[in-house]
Order: structure tokens, then C-alpha cells, then sequence
């Protein structure tokens, strides 16, 4: 995946992340919350699998 594909992933999930929040601060019903909550950390953990992929890809990444 080239960095231009890997910056629009990344653009791509935090807007996602960004639409849960909006629901969340919507609503006023627990268990919505609580469901918007679970996407939101599963979106979280799909960037930083993004972000740790790109490391890992990144030309003299430890050097």
C-alpha cells in the first residue's frame, strides 16, 4: 500500500471516528452510547494497526 493509499485509510477511519462521536454526543439513550462506544474503540484500534503497519513499512524504520 503506498502512503498516498495508507494517508486516505487513515483520513478515512478517523472520519468514521469522528461520525461515531457525533452520534455519541447525540444521544441520550445508554445502550446507543454504549454500542457507539464499542465502534469507536474498534476504529481506534484499526488506526493504530494502520500506523503500525506503516512503521513497520517505512524505509530505515529503527535505524
Amino acid at each position: 500500500m503506498s502512503e498516498d493509499e495508507a494517508g486516505r485509510r487513515l483520513q478515512e477511519l478517523l472520519a468514521r471516528l469522528d461520525g461515531e462521536l457525533a452520534g455519541l454526543e447525540s444521544t441520550e439513550e445508554s445502550e446507543v452510547a454504549v454500542e457507539r462506544l464499542a465502534a469507536m474503540a474498534d476504529i481506534a484500534r484499526e488506526v493504530q494497526a494502520e500506523i503500525d503497519r506503516l512503521r513497520r513499512e517505512a524505509p530505515d524504520a529503527h535505524a
